[in-house]
């Protein structure tokens, strides 16, 4: 029988044709049933790209679905650095490598190919856990020359995907956060974030988190599509409405906003998102550095072969020409009439609902490492 792969010795972002001769290379429906993309070349630092195609010989028919496989990741530091300019935080905690939620537009899905796996369906399927995270978080808050600033979670992954449920490692490192008195913000798209609810009222009482929670569309299709298995747009809202009541601090995040697709929903998302309680809100421009751009384009011109021009013609509109410009204060909301239209947009909506008046900002004056085994405690 022959073989269902060939390998091509050029990289994979050399196999996507310019937009109007596009030529995907999709996995077959029934493999990739319920997953975000279509398809899943080799990362971009494989010496060779390898895409299963149809020989004749009905072989694909011998390929295996696309299941989910969880990977132990034996970490020797949970806390990230960064120095980006244009984001709020300067360290993050992914306690997850991957995302089975799928999301067709996810800009974490290029980290994959440090793994020597593909950014399509291998990111939503082949997925590491870090179960040591809650200890090696309350060891290097430990440190004595810890200074202690808001540690952002949900930044890259999602803590709160579906394997959370069984590994429990993002409840961890809450109960690490809570002892040690730290504050934490948290971005996610997931109901399952109210698990933690007890956990999260007891720090909103002492001013130590703030949540995010991201809605893309309140379109039940278009959510399935893009969003495969993430949290339906009416549970989302229902977690921010728990979490407000709880007195929890909540935003939404109206992110992406992909033009001609789902920015007609702007002001909806934040009048629905306001009636739950939220006092704060924000939104990203649709980002698609790397292998993202051509993972994208398969999927609109699958799913909406109609939009797909109009798409990447405001996309290159808003990014100066290009599909994506990796510029700090520009690649979030983009430049030109129509990104500045939606900017508008948002704080028309924002100043009528009353969101983002006040800016929520934790404190670290209760952070109190507890002491070391030996230590005399502390006098108060």
């Amino acid at each position: 029988m022959a073989r269902s792969s060939t390998a091509l010795l050029r990289p994979p972002a050399q196999l996507v044709a310019p937009e109007d001769d596009f030529v995907g290379t999709g996995v077959d429906q029934d493999r990739r049933r319920g997953r975000g993309t279509l398809s899943n070349a080799s990362g971009r630092y494989e010496p060779i790209a390898r895409i299963a195609f149809d020989d004749g010989w009905r072989s694909l028919e011998d390929l295996p679905p696309f299941e989910t496989t969880v990977t132990v990741e034996r970490a020797r530091k949970i806390i990230t650095r960064n120095e980006s300019p244009d984001i709020s935080f300067d360290r993050s905690i992914n306690p997850y490598r991957g995302c089975e939620h799928g999301c067709v537009y996810c800009f974490a899905r290029p980290t994959h190919a440090n793994m020597g796996l593909s950014s399509g369906l291998d990111f939503e399927s082949k997925l590491f856990v870090k179960p040591d995270a809650p200890a090696l978080l309350e060891r290097e808050l430990s440190d004595p020359h810890y200074v202690p600033r808001t540690i952002a979670i949900g930044t890259n992954t999602d803590p709160y995907q579906p394997i959370e449920k069984r590994y429990a490692v993002m409840r961890g490192i809450l109960e690490v956060l809570e002892k040690f008195g730290h504050p934490v913000g948290i971005v996610t798209k997931s109901a399952l974030i109210v698990r933690d609810i007890d956990i999260l009222a007891r720090m909103a009482r002492r001013n130590l988190v703030k949540v995010a929670i991201s809605v893309t569309t309140l379109d039940p299709k278009l959510a399935r599509a893009m969003e495969p298995r993430a949290a339906t747009p009416p549970r989302r809202l229902e977690a921010l409405r728990k979490l407000s009541e709880a007195g929890v601090p909540t935003s939404v995040m109206v992110a992406p906003v992909i033009p001609a697709l789902n920015d007609p929903e702007i002001e909806r998302i934040l009048d629905a998102a306001a009636a739950a309680g939220v006092t704060g809100a924000g939104y990203v421009l649709l980002r698609l550095p790397l292998e993202i751009r051509d993972l994208f384009r398969e999927w609109l011109l699958a799913n909406f072969p109609h939009r797909a021009t109009r798409v990447f013609a405001l996309m290159r509109d808003m990014r100066g020409g290009k599909e994506y410009d990796s510029r700090w204060g520009t690649r979030m909301t983009g430049t030109g009439p129509y990104a500045w239209i939606i900017g508008r947009r948002f704080e028309a909506a924002t100043e009528r609902l009353g969101l983002n008046k006040d800016k929520v900002k934790l404190t670290t004056e209760h952070f109190v490492p507890p002491p070391r085994p030996g230590e005399q405690l502390r006098l108060l």
